[in-house]
């Protein structure tokens, strides 16, 4: 995604300006500024959010089929905003009418999750179908296509769906939504899909996208993952995934976790090297909440701006107003934008800050040269061969047009293009030319230096397609995409003898050529250095516990459990068939008072859970403890076939508990829990952030649940969740840290 320069998929641009290209400003003043949500001036909830660039250059969002404002109570089928910034967007109607669904669709079905793309020639959206006339089961999903000749519609469904209702081995049918499309190197087209029941599976495609066609394979475990995303970058396949719950209004801990692969069929693994489709699912976080007015972050799409610098827009709830109408309805979720960065080969967001609040610099929209050919004239080009024209907001010409703006220094410049008649078309900066045609992506300098890569067989350029060009440091990277959406379809990289500077000039050879969204930016500086962790300094005996004397004097219980023994330097208690979650309170907890100020708690627990077998909800850890209905936990434990590490949240809202969690890292049979305390130096709330290792030297940190400034948290130790079969859960310490 973005960064041509290591060999990245491009994914979506940003605007480029109607006007024709025109020198640069001597002072082009500060950068623009924009505040999350992006939605809000057209929508209270967008969730789901999937956007592209049309022909027009301008960006388009599609979202759950949700009601856009509070009070309004009904649902827009798939509603479609319109930007021309990424930060101001407008709400332009939707892509069904109420009684338009699927032949194949109940008449109650709602259309969930899109995910638009262009394949062979159109715009295609993959939908979620919640009901089918398969069965009598109001849950027998399907993902259905629809195609229009532009992002706006028309859109028309297809026959029949793409993915069928599956029948699930444990009843009912598994969740076949969240569909996202990749198209690979050599033009094969794939389909992600799936959710908690059935997890992530990909399926190839028929070459028209509608049709899944050869063996699904799973390659994202069941209980843990939905909302996959899959783009290329650096030689890689990289899927996003979002986990934990999606709509547990003020407590729910979605966020967005990644893995990688060679093949985009898998397997991906983590950071360290954990398998996403294994019962101890890896998954390294991109995007998990911080502690500011934004919760449940997750189910993402990727873009790119003008720059080159990616963004990734996703949904989240504001934890001071979780519902859109009355409580425990719709969650409220809003579009939210932000810079994902690249530190060390990993995506994170804000070098892992996480979701921004208040005002942040805007993403890059318009360039040096930046031009939609709106208007007849070419004030901003010099015809140097050939004849050139323009007409319906394209040009079209055969020869040579060169800017009348220049470049230099690092830069990106793109172009979407058609080949109308000729053998081959593509830019030039400076003495650098990239070209597209006889089945292959080539790139040369004026040194003689050359490169190519072949463009998939039978790939018909007469269709629009998307040139991206960077130039950083004397190494040029350039690659064709169907849709600036992350799937390159060829990449070339060369080193250049001599600087790109100069004029951009767009090439037509042996015939006509059709150029349109021409734009040229300088390149973005990457971020190189990840947001600081938590810090963990000296340890405060004081306030620790080793296990090798007894019980402290210091712990107090709530609910005593007299099977929790201490001895040989550790806590070893049978996990309980007893729970915290809800109104029934039956566990027992073992509690400390904690240091003031900022501190880190941290122990080791052993839960020999083993893997694959159903053991729910087992689980052993930390927890941060106001009362049995406000507390945060963070224990690794047994869901269905997985195991995970959970930091659970409840609070009380509304007059009843609510509780919701994320998932912070992978547990061994061994696993290091760290809580990291701050308060908050402006509204003086308690916030908690997770951390989890399986060897306690490398370190994953997660989500921040928050405590109001009028409580008193202390820290404790948690076992319970399942007496069946029986486990006991062995702590070796906790300790304090300043």
């Amino acid at each position: 995604m973005g960064h041509l320069r290591r060999g990245v998929a491009a994914a979506l641009g940003l605007l480029l300006a109607a006007t024709p290209a025109v020198s640069a400003p001597a002072d082009p003043g500060p950068p623009a500024r924009y505040p999350n949500p992006v939605s809000a001036r057209f929508a209270d909830t967008f969730a789901d959010p999937a956007v592209v660039r049309g022909e027009d250059g301008l960006w388009y969002a599609f979202g759950t089929s949700d009601p856009l404002r509070e009070g309004e109570r009904q649902p827009h089928r798939v509603p479609i905003a319109r930007s021309a910034d990424l930060a101001d967007w407008t709400y332009v109607g939707d892509a069904f009418t109420a009684d338009q669904r699927p032949s194949w669709a109940a008449p109650g079905a709602m259309l969930w999750a899109p995910d638009v793309r262009r394949v062979a020639g159109r715009w295609v959206m993959y939908v979620t179908v919640t009901d089918t006339t398969v069965s009598g089961d109001t849950f027998d999903t399907a993902v259905g296509a629809a195609t229009a000749p532009s992002p706006a519609g028309p859109w028309t469904f297809a026959d029949e769906p793409v993915v069928a209702p599956r029948p699930g081995g444990g009843g009912g049918f598994l969740w076949t939504i969240d569909p996202s499309q990749f198209t690979d190197v050599d033009g094969t087209k794939y389909l992600y899909y799936g959710s908690y029941y059935g997890g992530i599976s990909v399926t190839e495609l028929s070459p028209d996208g509608l049709r899944a066609v050869g063996t699904p394979r799973l390659v994202a475990i069941d209980n843990k993952f939905e909302g996959s995303y899959v783009l290329r970058h650096d030689g890689w396949y990289w899927l996003f995934a979002s986990t934990a719950n999606c709509c547990a209004g003020p407590a729910t801990g979605y966020s967005v976790q990644v893995g990688r692969s060679r093949s985009p069929r898998g397997p991906f693994v983590d950071r360290e090297g954990q398998r996403l489709d294994v019962s101890r699912a890896g998954g390294t976080p991109v995007l998990t909440q911080n502690g500011n007015r934004w919760i449940g972050t997750g189910h993402n799409a990727v873009l790119t701006d003008l720059s080159g610098q990616d963004w990734i827009v996703y949904h989240a709830i504001d934890r001071a107003d979780p519902y859109l109408d009355e409580p425990f309805g719709v969650n409220e979720r809003p579009m939210l934008l932000d810079r994902l960065d690249w530190v060390d080969g990993w995506p994170t967001v804000n070098a892992g800050a996480g979701p921004s609040d208040g005002t942040r610099p805007a993403p890059v929209t318009t360039g040096r040269i930046d031009d939609r050919f709106a208007d007849a004239g070419l004030t901003g080009w010099r015809p140097v061969q050939g004849t050139w024209r323009v007409a319906d907001g394209t040009l079209t010409g055969e020869g040579a047009l060169t800017s009348r703006t220049g470049t230099d220094g690092d830069v990106r410049a793109e172009a979407d293009l058609r080949l109308t008649g000729a053998g081959g078309a593509g830019l030039r900066l400076g003495r650098a030319e990239v070209r597209v045609g006889d089945g292959r992506l080539l790139a040369r300098d004026a040194g003689g230096t050359a490169t190519s890569a072949p463009l998939p067989a039978g790939l018909d350029l007469a269709d629009r397609h998307n040139l991206a060009v960077e130039v950083r440091g004397g190494q040029l990277v350039a690659e064709l995409t169907p849709d600036r959406l992350g799937d390159p379809l060829a990449v070339v990289t060369l080193a250049l003898t001599s600087p790109a500077a100069g004029p951009l000039t767009l090439l037509a050879d042996d015939g006509t050529a059709e150029f349109d969204n021409v734009s040229a930016a300088p390149l973005y500086r990457p971020v190189r250095h990840p947001a600081a962790a938590p810090m963990v300094g000296p340890l405060l005996p004081g306030w620790s516990d080793e296990f090798d004397g007894g019980l402290d004097p210091a712990w107090q219980w709530v609910r005593q459990n007299p099977a929790a023994t201490v001895a040989d330097g550790a806590l070893r208690w049978p996990v309980e068939a007893t729970d915290l979650v809800g109104t029934g309170n039956t566990a027992g907890v073992l509690l400390r008072d904690a240091p003031t100020g900022d501190y880190v708690a941290e122990t080791k627990v052993t839960l020999p859970l083993g893997e694959d077998t159903v053991r729910n909800y087992q689980q052993a850890g930390l927890t941060a403890y106001v009362d049995d209905d406000r507390f945060a936990r963070l224990a690794q434990v047994a869901i269905w076939n997985t195991r995970q590490v959970e930091y659970g949240y409840e609070l009380p809202f509304a007059g009843r508990p609510v509780y919701g969690g994320s998932i912070v890292g992978t547990p061994a049979t061994s696993t290091w829990l760290r809580l990291a305390h701050h308060v908050d130096p402006v509204t003086g709330e308690h916030e908690f952030r997770a951390g989890s290792s399986r060897d306690g030297v490398r370190w994953t940190w997660g989500a921040v649940w928050t405590f109001p400034a009028d409580t008193t948290p202390r820290i404790g130790l948690v076992a319970h969740g399942g007496a069946t079969p029986p486990v006991t859960a062995e702590f070796d310490y906790l300790h304090f840290y300043r």
